[in-house]
This record gives C-alpha cells, sequence and structure tokens, in this order.
C-alpha cells in the first residue's frame, strides 16, 4: 500500500476537523530507502550545511527534523532509543531547559518562525485540498481502486497512516466499515456527528493545527508500536514489529541507592569536612617561629592531602550502582545464523612472588577467566609472573590441565561462581534451577577432581619451599631460566591455544599463555607496572604468535 491521498482528523474537544494532506510524492510505506525515521517513516533528511541530520549524537537513533521538533516542544524532549536528553541543534527553536549558546544561530534565527509558517502556507496554497465536509455527516472510509462506481463525488482514499502501514489503531481514529460507497459509510457510523467548522485553508491556524494533528498522530502511532502505551491485542499488530525490541534496550541501567544508605555517610562527610576546616584554619593561624620552613612544609602538605581528600569524596557522595543485561548484550552482538560480532577481550592476571600471594588463588582466578560465557575465540588470559617464578609455572600447567574438564562443566550446568574454590565453599541450595538428572553424580566427580587438584597445587608449594643450591632443574634437565629473578630472559609458555588443548568434550578452550618479562642488571624494570606494561606493549605479538 502507498501513503498518498489525506486524512481527515476531528477532536470533541477541539470542535474542529482539519484536513491533513499526504505526500505528493507516493511511495511504499516499508520500502523507503536510506536513512528513514524511525517515527513517522519519512527520510530523515539533512540539515542547512547538506549534512545528514542526527537528532541524538549519543546514539544515532534516525530521527527526521520534524518529529525531534515535536518531541522537544510537546514530548519528553529525550531520545526513544537511550533516553538522552535532546539538544539543541541549528535552525532548531529554542525550549525550555535549553543551554545558553552564543552563536549566530541564536541571534538571528532562533524565533523565525514566521518565516516557516509561510513557507508551509505556500504550499498547501499551491497543493489540492480535498472537500471532506459532506451534507451535515462526518463520512469517510476508502475509496475503491474502480474509481467508486455507483458514486458521482469520487472518495478520497484513507491511508491506515500518512507513511509507513499501521499495526494499532491511533487514539481518536474512527471505525471504518469494509463498504466503498457513500451510503455504506454513512450507515456503518450508526451515529449522527454534527460537522465541526474546519479551518480555512491557507490561514496560520490551519498551519498550526496541520502540523500538530499529523505529528501528533505520528508520535502515538510510533510509540503504539514501541509498547509505550502498554500492552495490546497481538492480533492487531504486524508480526515483525515486536512489542519490545530488547536488542535495542540499553545494555545497562543506573539502580538508585536508597536515601537511608548514603544519607548517613553525607553526614559523616560534612563532619570530617567541618573538622578538617578548623584544623587548617589553626594550623595556618598559629605558625612555629622556631621552625618556620618546617611548618611551611607541613602546612602545603596537609591542604595537598585535604584536597586529595575532597576529590576522593566526590563519588561517595553520590554513589552510582549499574544493572547490566548480558541477555541484551548477546541479542544484539550474537545473532542466529550470523558471525559473532562481540569485540575480543584479553585479560591480564598478574603475580610477582607465589610465596607470598598464594598459587591456589591464582588459580581460581585463570579458572574463572577460562570459564566465562563468552566466545572462546574472543577470549585470551595472559599470566604474567614478574618473579620469574618455577612455582608459578608448574602451578598454571596443573591449571591447565584441570580446566579440561572445569571449563566444560561450568558451561553445560551454567554454574556460577565460576571458581572451584568459592563455588564448592558455598553453603546455599545446590540443586536449585537443576533439572539434569546427571548434575549430583558430575557435581561429586568435579568435587573429587578438584580436591585432587589441590593436592597437587599444595605438593608444589611445599616443594618450593627449600631452594636447592644449583638452582631449580626442569623436567628435561636443563636449569629453569629464571633462577636469577633480576636477570633472566623473557619466557613466553602457551598452555591453551585455539590451534589444540582441547577440552574433554573435545571443544575449543579460550587461549592460556603464560609470560616472563626480560629482567636485566642496570636496567629499571618498574616492578607491575612495568610488567603490565610490557603484556600492553606486546600483547599483538603474543595473539598473532599462539
Amino acid at each position: 500500500m502507498e501513503a498518498g491521498a489525506g486524512l481527515v482528523a476531528g477532536s470533541h474537544n477541539r470542535n474542529e476537523l482539519v484536513l491533513i494532506r499526504g505526500h505528493e510524492d507516493h511511495k511504499p510505506a516499508r520500502a523507503l530507502s536510506g536513512q528513514v525515521c524511525e517515527i513517522c517513516g519519512d527520510e530523515v533528511g539533512r540539515t542547512v550545511d547538506g549534512d545528514l541530520f542526527v537528532a541524538c549524537n549519543e546514539c544515532g537513533f534516525p530521527v527526521c527534523r520534524p518529529c525531534y521538533e515535536y518531541e522537544r516542544r510537546e514530548g519528553t524532549q529525550n531520545c526513544p532509543q537511550c533516553k538522552t536528553r535532546y539538544k539543541r541543534l541549528k535552525g532548531s527553536p529554542r525550549v525550555e531547559g535549553d543551554e545558553d549558546e552564543e552563536d549566530i544561530d541564536d541571534l538571528e534565527h532562533e524565533f523565525n518562525i514566521d518565516d516557516d509558517k509561510q513557507q508551509q502556507h505556500g504550499a498547501l496554497q499551491n497543493s489540492h485540498i480535498t472537500e471532506a465536509m459532506l451534507h451535515g455527516k462526518m463520512s469517510y472510509g476508502r475509496a475503491s481502486e474502480d474509481g467508486g462506481e455507483g458514486n458521482n463525488t469520487p472518495m478520497v482514499g484513507i491511508p491506515p497512516i500518512i507513511t509507513g502501514n499501521r499495526s494499532m489503531p491511533v487514539s481518536g481514529e474512527f471505525p471504518m466499515s469494509a463498504g466503498h460507497g457513500h451510503g455504506d459509510f454513512s450507515s456503518s457510523l450508526h451515529k449522527r456527528i454534527h460537522p465541526y467548522p474546519m479551518s480555512e485553508p491557507g490561514s496560520a491556524k490551519w498551519g498550526d493545527e496541520k502540523k500538530e494533528v499529523s505529528w501528533k498522530e505520528r508520535m502515538d502511532d510510533w510509540k503504539s508500536k514501541q509498547g509505550i502505551y502498554g500492552a495490546a491485542d497481538p492480533d492487531d499488530m504486524d508480526a515483525d514489529v515486536p512489542l519490545n525490541d530488547e536488542a535495542r534496550q540499553p545494555l545497562s541501567r543506573k539502580v538508585s541507592i536508597a536515601s537511608s544508605k548514603v544519607n548517613p555517610y553525607r553526614m559523616v562527610i560534612i563532619l570530617r569536612l567541618f573538622v578538617l576546616c578548623v584544623f587548617l584554619r589553626y594550623r595556618i593561624l598559629n605558625p612555629v617561629p622556631e621552625a618556620i620552613p618546617l611548618w611551611l612544609t607541613s602546612i602545603v602538605c596537609e591542604i595537598w592531602f585535604a584536597v586529595s581528600w575532597i576529590l576522593d569524596q566526590f563519588p561517595k557522595w553520590y554513589p552510582i550502582d549499574r544493572e547490566t543485561y548480558l541477555d541484551r548484550l548477546s541479542l544484539r552482538y550474537e545473532r542466529e545464523g550470523e558471525p559473532s560480532m562481540l569485540s575480543p577481550v584479553d585479560l591480564f592476571v598478574s603475580t610477582v612472588d607465589p610465596l607470598k600471594e598464594p598459587p591456589l588463588v591464582t588459580a581460581n582466578t585463570v579458572l574463572s577467566i577460562l570459564a566465562v560465557d563468552y566466545p572462546v575465540d574472543k577470549v585470551s588470559c595472559y599470566v604474567s609472573d614478574d618473579g620469574a617464578s618455577m612455582l608459578s609455572f608448574e602451578s598454571l600447567s596443573e591449571t591447565a590441565e584441570f580446566a579440561r574438564k572445569w571449563v566444560p562443566f561450568c558451561k553445560k550446568f551454567n554454574i556460577e561462581p565460576r571458581a572451584p574454590e568459592f563455588y564448592f565453599s558455598r553453603k546455599v541450595d545446590y540443586l536449585k534451577d537443576k533439572v539434569q538428572p546427571t548434575f549430583v553424580q558430575e557435581r561429586r566427580a568435579m568435587k573429587r577432581e578438584y580436591e585432587e587438584f589441590k593436592v597437587r597445587i599444595n605438593a608444589l608449594v611445599s616443594k618450593a619451599q627449600k631452594v636447592p643450591e644449583e638452582g631449580w632443574i626442569m623436567k628435561d634437565g636443563t636449569p629453569w631460566p629464571g633462577n636469577n629473578t633480576r636477570d633472566h630472559p623473557g619466557m613466553i609458555q602457551v598452555f591453551l591455544g585455539h590451534s589444540g588443548g582441547l577440552d574433554t568434550e573435545g571443544n575449543e578452550l579460550p587461549r592460556l599463555v603464560y609470560v616472563s618479562r626480560e629482567k636485566r642488571p642496570g636496567f629499571q624494570h618498574h616492578k607491575k607496572a612495568g610488567a603490565m606494561n610490557a603484556l600492553v606493549l606486546h600483547r599483538p605479538f603474543f595473539r598473532a604468535s599462539s
């Protein structure tokens, strides 16, 4: 169906009728090329500078200028998709709440509304206006395709909407009968409707009413399609227009924190700030004549620490908590039958001394990363051992072997949390939401495997307590390159990768790489910061080589 002809709109409250002229260039309702407004179906158009009109700079939701100006003037002034407040664009009138701007567009074109109205009136005078007032009754409907036999006065075909197919009736729309003749329409209404005074075409009132009613109907129809007005009859909706498109919803939302939890801490901040001001005032007004340089130094340090503390209180004064929607992320970037559009993720785990940082804790961190619910070809875990310890190397080798069993178990039964130490130590009903009959048996077997894994890790830790005089020797008989922690070459070992290292079910596992950067005497290595810097700089080479 094409969006053409016109539409007669009436309102009992306003006691008048207006005639909305359809677009002269007939175009298919759902075959619009290029950028199309998601509200009214018209082309988005371009700005005065010739660029594509973009109403929202945050998400780029396609909206034409008339819908953008109507939403700013009559609506919520927010983007329908990301809920960000619309900013005033060049050539658009100012509304309440806009920021003050100093631009030539504000000074010369802000209130030039009369020029726009004159252009609209000139276009209306050049177009043909269909007469819609018929003998004291308001009768309108669809015109027959063959020209309407048996009726000397041709009727105007009333489309479901000005542009685009209609999935739900617009509020205020009159029912239409299936007949095509004038007599059928008047009889189907079963109610005499007195004619309302209609504004004269070409007048200023006509232009205002046409613009207001037209865009209001389009906005109401679009909001009805998006489910903003609540649930509707599924039989009245198109199959290709879902009521609530989850893929287009935000991936997260802000969760408000109760004032009863935030206000007490705010009172503590105010009290501390008052005490801090009193203390600084006392220190400044009471200098120490015997040690003026020391007094000045202490004053500068105290003021610096006070400013640092104040800056640290800003996020605590108004804390923000967010709730994420992983299902929406999957719907948006992992469509069925298409390659995943999720970005690759590299996770770095840093350790220095395995005797101070237990290898079992590092192993649980690595296992939780490898079992993450993400495409395996887009996840890489890099363990940075800045101490070049053989204990870290061997414990990571044991972790890679246990991951072949732990990762498929987590993904099969959707285990949370995915660190085995925390999962098996939780005192909760682990049978909740688990319907597989084999879950209990496999969980017991996996817990037994993890206990054996812990025994092997603890055995390695006990062995590392006493360092041999000649240094550590690897299984092949060669000395461990990291016996001297301050003078050793760089070491890279890929334990798991996409070219090999499958789990017990034959599926690929994420990449697991052991990295120990080179250290030489006389060169500053900057400790963990230098290790992270080395990983970030050389990560592309690790990905390409593995």
